[in-house]
């Protein structure tokens, strides 16, 4: 036992490890998922996040530590961002045809974005700090962690809320567009990656090309206005 445990502590110091466990998780949710037939229920962000959290703390591993692997993965988010530029090439008439309606979905979805969550703190009285935090919960992490820092704000706690605002949107947005009737795919990848970033791009990305397409330009455009908004807002 004492040569095991001794094993453990000198591999759980390697970035690699806990890069390689990153990996094995998610391909062990992905399988699971598809299992399921990708039911929006079992979302496989929310599942792996749960699954690396039980196990960082059943072994007692730092978060610091854990980052020192999961970096790299979190590098490739600029790349994967980026990479969305090719379905809107591949699209574009379809994006070309429906520019204004996406223009005035974007004005009204993100000052709704914004304007509900920090007027529901408000109203409840959440401290100051929290009301900044959760103001940019609608974009992705990186953007919304900037805008947080830029007013003092906890990053961590608006990560937290980005993450969380991403899983609900993404387990969601099929079941409440079918309830409400919304066939148009281009409508429910834009209003999908506009409320919840890349988390909920992803999920759109599983139900139809085009969705996620819409849900990517959503996405990006949102996290610009965002960016606009919340500062004139909280001042």
């Amino acid at each position: 036992m004492a040569e095991r445990f001794d094993l453990w502590v000198y591999l759980s110091a390697s970035p690699l490890l806990w890069l390689t466990l990153t990996l094995a998780v998610w391909l062990l949710v992905d399988a699971i998922v598809q299992a399921v037939g990708r039911n929006p229920l079992a979302n496989p962000v929310l599942i792996s996040i749960l699954l690396v959290a039980a196990l960082l703390v059943a072994t007692g591993t730092p978060y610091a530590t854990y980052f020192a692997g999961a970096q790299f993965i979190h590098f490739l988010l600029g790349p994967a961002t980026v990479a969305l530029a090719v379905p809107l090439v591949r699209h574009w008439p379809i994006v070309r045809e429906n520019l204004l309606p996406m223009l005035a979905a974007l004005g009204v979805g993100s000052v709704v974005a914004v304007g509900s969550a920090v007027g529901l703190a408000v109203l409840f009285g959440l401290p100051e700090g929290v009301v900044t935090a959760i103001a940019p919960k609608s974009v992705t992490a990186g953007v919304a962690m900037a805008i947080t820092s830029s007013f003092g704000g906890d990053p961590a706690l608006t990560a937290v809320l980005v993450i969380s605002t991403g899983v609900i949107g993404a387990v969601i947005v099929t079941p409440l567009m079918n309830a409400m009737g919304i066939r148009d795919y281009t409508a429910r990848g834009f209003a999908v990656g506009l409320a919840s970033h890349g988390i909920g791009t992803a999920r759109a990305f599983t139900v139809d090309p085009v969705a996620g397409l819409f849900a990517g330009i959503a996405m990006g455009l949102n996290a610009v206005v965002t960016a606009l908004i919340v500062p004139l807002l909280l001042r």
